[in-house]
């Protein structure tokens, strides 16, 4: 039997935020609210402070997240909770305050370094956790997965554990109408990665369907509309809707082979999080295609990519094709196109096909993924 875990309590539109601040002095009277330096000072904190400040709450801010979060910045965060007596935290940012609040809950309570639980199943009491997120993409706010990188060994760590998903998330789909082209581009195109990954999973289940046909239509439909008039507020709430609705997929049945190699990437090349994904999407699920033509056949015909007269093999290659389609209208540039040098990224092949593997989420491809198949991918795409 698979078991569906979603954040206790889910707050969505306009007034979200003032809703759930209703019920945050159940959670405690110090919050840690852990972001960065840019929403440190916008107009999404002010608000935050002006709600935690209406219910006599006390806070500190911690906003030193800058970039993809490594493990030096979660052990800063740890040392600011307890230096300033908090006793729950606020995430508020895109996926990295996301995903930093988590882990420096672990670390409060968990001890030792955090590469220390790097393919473990964390359970652990943590402090509340409260995520706000002001991008639409990376689905922290539904999951049990936090990634942080390895300074020293220079991977990104996938940790996990149901514990590490968040008690209270705030759904305010006004709080990403200023995202940079870009970012709207890297966040939405990684909701679509965690959709599709999360369908054609081996552990994709009755549940896990619903919510991820539901994305990955919302997002082909609504990215690039978002992408080229950010202050479409119809795009715009969709997009955070399909996000929330991407992380709860992976949250309960997994990502597969584009997010195993997509991770070394961004740890070594600093390519942002989303955007590495949508450089090897249709290569890798070209790969994954012929090991789910039925699960990829399905995504065509509910999307509006193939008829219901194709074959799964036609009715999965035209979906493929419509994903190229919403990638080029998001103008992703190839490996190279971003400026990585070919030779400096052959050289790490091997590397990354093995961090790649090791990672765990290529083995949930339902077709086997070695590391000599990662090699050959990543020959391929560099190529571009």
């Amino acid at each position: 039997m698979a078991k569906f875990t979603i954040p206790a309590k889910v707050y969505v539109g306009r007034d979200s935020l003032s809703e759930a601040a209703q019920i945050f002095p159940t959670l405690g009277r110090r919050a840690l609210i852990v972001t960065g330096p840019h929403v440190a000072k916008s107009p999404m904190m002010e608000n935050l402070i002006k709600e935690l400040e209406k219910h006599t709450i006390a806070y500190n801010v911690f906003p030193n997240i800058t970039g993809e979060p490594t493990d030096k910045m979660i052990m800063e965060g740890r040392d600011c909770y307890i230096r300033t007596h908090c006793d729950f935290l606020i995430g508020i940012g895109g996926g990295s305050p996301l995903d930093s609040a988590k882990a420096i809950a672990v670390m409060l309570k968990c001890g030792g370094k955090l590469s220390d639980y790097m393919g473990v199943e964390i359970d652990a009491d943590l402090p509340p956790i409260v995520a706000i997120p002001t991008t639409s993409g990376t689905g922290s706010e539904a999951t049990k997965f936090t990634v942080i990188t390895d300074s020293e060994k220079d991977i990104k760590m996938l940790l996990k554990g149901d514990c590490l998903v968040p008690d209270i998330a705030i759904l305010n789909y006004e709080y990403t109408i200023d995202m940079p082209k870009s970012v709207t581009a890297a966040t939405g195109l990684d909701a679509l990665t965690h959709a599709i990954e999360a369908f054609t999973s081996k552990k994709a289940f009755c549940l896990t369907d619903t919510y991820a046909v539901s994305a990955i239509k919302r997002i082909m439909n609504y990215l690039p509309s978002a992408y080229s008039n950010g202050h479409d507020c119809m795009a715009r709430e969709q997009m955070m809707l399909a996000a929330y609705e991407a992380g709860v997929c992976i949250n309960n049945s997994s990502v597969t082979i584009v997010h195993g190699m997509s991770r070394p990437i961004g740890a070594l090349f600093h390519v942002p999080h989303g955007i590495s994904n949508a450089m090897l999407l249709k290569d890798c699920l070209g790969y994954a295609l012929d090991g789910a033509y039925d699960r990829f056949a399905i995504l065509g015909r509910e999307t509006g990519a193939a008829c219901t007269g194709d074959s799964d093999e036609v009715a999965s290659e035209k979906f493929l094709d419509a994903v190229a389609a919403v990638i080029k209208a998001c103008e992703v540039p190839t490996l190279r196109g971003y400026g990585i040098n070919s030779d400096d990224f052959t050289a790490n092949i091997a590397k990354m096909a093995h961090d790649a593997v090791a990672s765990g989420s290529p083995g949930n491809t339902r077709k086997s993924v070695t590391e000599q198949d990662c090699i050959e991918l990543y020959e391929q795409v560099i190529l571009k």
